[in-house]
Parts: structure tokens; sequence; C-alpha cells
């Protein structure tokens, strides 16, 4: 796609990357098939080749509007079209781009503008989070029915193992699994200790930076960053083998450090570094599936696994997680429209109310045609999003391992 940036971006760290982004871009349109918004609203511009095209004028000085905007905020981000397009256009970083600019030249109402604080102040502070969450929790029956779908009931996190082992991983707690799913990183500590791996936590890393980097706060996105890289720094030198993700989302955004901070001197290298040891939950455990099958009874059950965005578009992996599963004799089933995002997508649920509950229902729905009694994923906004609209049990892949393994401890 042929480009002529306008001055105030022309040669600089952003442009460069954008024009080389758009000029892959050869129009072919494959990226509309899989866009979810394009198949909900079938407009050109709710789709990834038409928000191409508007950025494309942003960058070149055309005049910016709220209809750019809206379109551009439609976007799920969930990088499907990247993982259709033939010609490997990075969709995802140029969606970054462009939504800076506008969001810088025009003025959202005050309503978006206060919601929009809120939320990139409160959800990436994890102790302001998860007060707010246990106060919502304890006033449920007053709130209204849209809040209270949105709170899960309060859950335990269960015994974080003791012992120490020669191996030793870093976890990114995260901002807001702590308070609504604690048993996640529990469970995953569990299984990690079973199989000789010591899982250590520092203190002061907090939010991965997505959150606020996401809502166009990209500066106090990438403060969030280096402050997790101060606080890994120590762990790394001491060696640990990897930072474990047990949200998607989060690793998604950890494994990009490299990139993102790649213009700041002082944390570029470190920035690289951790990029390379960062690692989903599961990229680790596959290198364990005969001592899991060896350990554990076949787990007779039948559940649905929904691939978040962020791992299967976002990471490139699939597959890895319905190994482990069958390899301890869990039967697992992919919905019809597995490739395609659940609605929930970091903040979108909130942002876009009426869209993310149309994706979730359609969802929803093939995931109970699988006929499973439970749905596993491995992302906390999917997680939540999903168990919002159904009764049927959601919740990590990690946990179903960790009970397999406590099950057959007890035999």
């Amino acid at each position: 796609m042929q480009t002529n940036l306008a001055d105030f971006i022309k040669n600089t760290r952003e442009g460069d990357e954008a024009e080389a982004i758009l000029r892959a871009c050869v129009h072919c349109g494959f990226c509309t098939a899989t866009c979810p918004t394009y198949q909900l609203l079938g407009d050109e511009l709710d789709g990834p080749r038409g928000r191409i095209y508007l950025i494309k004028q942003v960058l070149e000085g055309a005049p910016v509007s709220a209809k750019t905007q809206i379109h551009l905020d439609r976007c799920l981000t969930c990088r499907n079209c990247e993982s259709t397009c033939p010609s490997g256009v990075q969709y995802g970083r140029l969606v970054d781009i462009g939504r800076k600019i506008v969001e810088q030249r025009v003025p959202r109402p005050l309503p978006q503008r206060i919601l929009r604080y809120v939320l990139k102040e409160g959800l990436p502070r994890k102790a302001l989070f998860t007060a707010a969450l246990r106060a919502g929790q304890l006033f449920r029956p007053l709130l209204s029915k849209p809040l209270q779908d949105k709170l899960p009931p309060m859950r335990g996190g269960g015994a974080w193992p003791q012992r120490s082992h020669a191996r030793k991983m870093l976890l990114l707690d995260g901002c807001v699994q702590p308070g609504l799913a604690p048993n996640i990183n529990a469970a995953t500590a569990r299984v990690l200790d079973a199989l000789g791996i010591e899982l250590q936590r520092a203190p002061k890393a907090g939010c991965c930076g997505a959150l606020r980097y996401h809502l166009n706060d990209q500066a106090a996105g990438l403060d969030d960053m280096r402050r997790n890289i101060d606080a890994w720094w120590p762990y790394v030198e001491a060696g640990a083998e990897a930072i474990v993700m047990t949200a998607s989302g989060c690793g998604v955004t950890v494994k990009e450090y490299g990139h993102l901070l790649a213009h700041d001197a002082r944390y570029a290298a470190k920035a690289r570094r951790i990029a390379e040891l960062t690692r989903d939950l599961s990229e680790l455990l596959p290198a364990f599936e005969q001592e899991l099958a060896r350990r554990v009874g076949p787990v007779e059950e039948r559940v649905a696994y929904h691939p978040p965005c962020t791992l299967q578009h976002g990471q490139q992996i699939r597959g890895k997680v319905e190994g482990v599963l069958r390899a301890i004799g869990v039967d697992v089933r992919l919905c019809a429209d597995a490739h395609l995002c659940c609605g929930s997508a970091g903040t979108y649920s909130l942002l876009q109310p009426e869209l993310s509950l149309q994706l979730r229902e359609r969802k929803l729905e093939n995931l109970a045609e699988t006929g499973a009694s439970r749905i596993v994923s491995a992302n906390i906004g999917c997680l939540t999003h999903l168990q919002a609209g159904t009764d049927t049990p959601v919740e990590h892949w990690i946990e179903l391992v960790d009970r397999a393994l406590a099950a057959a401890s007890r035999d």
C-alpha cells in the first residue's frame, strides 16, 4: 500500500513502523472473513482493511473525526486478522499507533473520559481493585443486573506451596486476576511444585502495562513495564529460568516489551531479555505430559476449551493446552468458531457492551453444542466474561490439572 506520511509523523520511530506495516498490506481482504466486528456489522470500516485505510488517512494528514474514532474503538484488537493475513501485516501495532493519534485529536464526551479514567487508574492497582471488588461482592444484591453479572462470587485461592526447589521461575501475579480468581496462580504454583519447580513472586511487580497502553495512555503503560522489569531483574540475575504467565493477555504484552521499549536506552536490553524469558504456562507443561499422565489417573470429563485470542493470535500458540489436558485423559472439545473472540478483549466488554454481549452469546451457544460439562480457558478476561453469561462452570485449565494431581495424591 503506497503511503505519503504527513510531516508530523514522517521520519519518526512510529511513522517508520507504521509506513512499513502499511506497505505490507496488499488490500486482499482475507482479514475481513475472520474479523468478529465485520461479521456482526457488515461495514468495511469495521473490518481490518477498512481500519487500515482510516489509519492511513490519519497518518497522511487527513482530518480526523469522531467517526474515525468510533470505528477504531470497535476493534477488539483480537489480532485474528494477523493469523489470516498472507502478507504478515502487523495490524495490532498499527492500530495502537493510529488510536494514539486519534485520541490526541478527537476530544471524547465527558462520560467516556470519566469511564476510561476510572478503568486505567483503578484496574491496574491490585489492592484498590480487589478492595472495590470485595465491596461490590458484599453489596451485590443492591447493584444493577449488568453490574451483578460482572461480579463473580468470592473465591479462595488455596494453599501456596512452601517447598524450595533448585529450579525456580517467576510468576506475574497480575492486577485483576488475584482478586477475581486467586486460585489460578495458587494452582499453578502447586502444579509446578509437584513437578519440581519453585514459583516465585516479585512483590513490586504489578500490571503488565496492557491496560493503560491499550486505553491510549501509552506513556503510563510503558512506566508499568519499566516497573516490572526493575522488580524482576534481581530474580533474573539470580537465575530464574522463566517468567510464567497464567493470563495470556499479560503474556502477549510482556513478550512485546523488547519492541515497546526498544527506544529506551536504559531499558532496551533488559526488556529484550525479559521478553525472551517470558513463557505462557501452556508452553511449559507439555514437557511434563508423560509425567502428568503417569501420576494422574484418566480424568473422565468432557470440557470445552476456549483458546483466548491473545494466546492463539497474539502469541501464535495453538494445541498445547489441549495436548496437556488430553495427556491426563480429559476429553477436550473445541467449538465451531474456536478462532473467534468471545467479546471480552480487555476492557472492551465495558466500553463496547452491545457488541461484546453479542459475541459472548454466539460463543456460549457454540460452546454448549460441544456437550461439555465445563468450559476452560487461559485468560482471566475470557473466564470472567463467559461465566457471567452461563451456569456452566468456567475455569482456568490449570485448575483442572491441579485438581487431578490432588485427587491422585489422595488415592
